[in-house]
């Protein structure tokens, strides 16, 4: 584990109470001074002759001296004057009585009024406010986010050797790529060794792979086998809404990489800035290209600076990126980081069951098996479902019923305890499921072992039948492809020989047994009619003719009619079976595969042997 920097709290010296103290400064240095602007715009300069007019006009609401200063309000109530009083003019006050005018004295000395104290405010509030940013541009320092003077600065993280816990015994399965990942981590360690031969070692790699399977813990175990220090960012840190920015962050990022050399770059989700450029337009898509281009500058010059720095970068959309990252010299390395194989999902159970309590009748060899497609983090979601159920009950250790239950929840969805089926809907579900599972038993060579038979509704689904693969399987004949059809159909099948009516619960079987049978016709080339030719769709539509797509058609329609019709017969003919299995699945609502090969009186099914 990698020890993540404390942050700040939010009211305790973190940016964001920086950035409170700095707008409320801001707001009331503004505030000043809007006032005062707002007293000096409604405040007229008036003659003297002017201001006595107005007095026998009866216009003056009220004057204020001070000094040989007057100052007044007329009786609109908005407009104020100001103006200058002779010394010799003794006509002012008789005046100012026989119109009944308000006025008062104040010493010029003593004067100070409330504006004066706002224009005060505004002098001292405005350096205070350029000081303190100038500071925060000084100080705040770190990251590249931490205000607008450090927009430029990597955002990326550094972990030192010493922070860096995991290594290669941390990354179960992944075999052939650890295998691939040994040479840049002698390279690190010893570049002198190549050095001497004159040889160059590929810097740049890039990871390719499924969500979920490994790809940024293998580059951590990369820096922790090596060593070196650990650069990590994502693509998107680098994209900016001001163009130039990405740029300055990835010149800063390799700036701090060439310091601390040997060390290793890691960009996670490359494809955010890495794609192809000239695919859109616009500004956004400017400062992209602007942040590519300095990428595969920075990539070039390790040619001529020899630093001992590996650039890693990780994706799951190879396709959508740039042609120059593939360039020698930049990402040349390319290591695929796959779907865990069975032996790899085993290892990877037994990685993260470390912590958790398992019972001793658990086998993690065959839950293994049960999850064929499930990814690393699949697993490690897996078992800690387990966990989550048997500390629910109260349980001392993780049982294999928590582990199927577990499994469940993540490929099917979680129990649905609320659905109040009628008997009715329970006993069309029976048969539904029964149909599986009786194929399943029929086709005993071409399929994978029957594992377990539900009626308990989950997720979507009202019912389920599960196998359980014996061995990875790379091939598929014929034959597998045809008996999966089957299978796929007896659901239906046994809803119209039972009830002689449907329901609409076949329709994802439907869907998939479509899609097995057009693979068959487009893509295996496994019918007589329409050759070894492969029909692939592209975004402009199908890259064949409206004919061939009848054809396409009517093949797909045979199969699965040939398919239904075979179905058909095969329970017709083990009625007695059918029944049998569903009555059964109505009594206990799951059946494991002992039970149905024990119910059925059929010879279980003997393990697969590796030669």
């Amino acid at each position: 584990m990698t020890k993540k920097p404390t942050k700040k709290p939010i009211l305790n010296g973190g940016a964001p109470k920086n950035f409170i103290v700095l707008v409320v400064i801001l707001v009331a240095a503004i505030a000043g001074m809007t006032l005062l602007t707002d007293y000096a715009r409604q405040t007229q300069s008036l003659k003297y002759s002017k201001f006595l007019n107005l007095v026998e006009k009866d216009q003056i609401k009220s004057v204020f001296v001070s000094g040989q200063d007057l100052f007044g309000e007329l009786k609109d109530g908005v407009t104020r004057f100001e103006t200058t009083i002779p010394q010799s003019d003794s006509r002012l006050w008789p005046m100012l009585e026989k119109h009944s005018i308000e006025y008062g004295f104040t010493n010029p000395s003593s004067q100070f009024s409330w504006w004066h104290l706002i224009l005060l405010l505004g002098l001292i509030l405005t350096p205070l406010t350029l000081w303190y940013m100038f500071k925060q541009s000084r100080g705040s320092g770190g990251g590249g986010g931490g205000n607008i003077f450090n927009m430029g600065k990597s955002r990326a993280k550094m972990f030192m050797p010493s922070t860096i816990k995991d290594n290669f015994n941390s990354v179960a399965g992944a075999v052939e790529a650890k295998e691939e990942l040994k040479d840049f981590i002698d390279f690190l360690k010893s570049p002198e060794k190549y050095k001497r031969l004159g040889a160059k070692i590929t810097r740049g790699v890039l990871l390719v792979g499924e969500p979920g399977n490994g790809k940024t813990l293998l580059a951590r175990a990369v820096a922790g086998e090596a060593q070196c220090p650990f650069f990590s960012i994502s693509g998107s840190d680098f994209i900016e809404v001001f163009v130039g920015v990405g740029a300055s962050r990835v010149r800063d990022l390799f700036a701090q990489a060439r310091k601390h050399a040997p060390s290793i770059v890691f960009i996670d989700e490359i494809d955010a800035v890495g794609r192809h450029r000239g695919s859109g337009l616009g500004g956004g898509n400017d400062e992209r290209e602007q942040t590519l281009n300095q990428l595969l500058t920075e990539l070039d010059g390790f040619e001529t600076t020899h630093e001992s720095i590996i650039v890693m970068a990780a994706t799951n959309r190879p396709d959508v990126l740039d042609k120059a990252l593939y360039r020698p010299g930049r990402f040349d390395r390319r290591v695929e980081v796959p779907y865990p194989d069975l032996k790899s999902r085993e290892a990877i159970l037994k990685v993260h069951s470390r912590s958790v309590s398992i019972s001793k009748d658990v086998d993690l060899g065959k839950i293994a098996r049960g999850t064929p497609g499930f990814t690393g983090a699949d697993l490690a979601n897996l078992i800690n479902e387990a966990a989550i159920s048997a500390s629910k009950k109260n349980q001392k250790d993780v049982t294999l019923e928590d582990f199927e239950g577990a499994r469940d929840k993540v490929t099917v969805g979680k129990e649905l305890k609320t659905v109040m089926l009628t008997e009715e809907d329970r006993k069309i579900s029976a048969y539904h499921e029964a149909g599986h599972a009786l194929m399943h038993l029929m086709n005993p060579k071409d399929l994978d072992p029957l594992h377990k038979v539900s009626i308990i509704p989950r997720g979507r689904a009202l019912g389920v039948t599960h196998t359980l693969p014996e061995r990875e399987k790379y091939n598929k004949t014929q034959n597998e492809m045809v008996a999966t059809i089957e299978s796929l159909l007896g659901g239906r099948a046994a809803e119209e020989l039972v009830f002689e009516s449907v329901t609409t619960g076949a329709y994802s079987d439907f869907k998939h047994a479509t899609e097995v049978a057009r693979q068959m016709v487009c893509y295996y080339g496994m019918t007589q009619s329409l050759g070894k030719v492969v029909y692939l769709p592209t975004d402009r539509g199908d890259s064949y003719s409206p004919r061939t797509a009848e054809k396409i058609d009517k093949e797909i329609k045979a199969i699965l009619d040939k398919c239904y019709s075979k179905t058909q017969k095969v329970l017709n003919d083990n009625r007695d079976k059918l029944d049998l299995l569903a009555e059964k699945l109505l009594e206990k609502e799951t059946l494991y595969s002992a039970e149905i090969y024990e119910l059925l009186n059929i010879e279980p099914r003997q393990d697969f042997k590796f030669n």
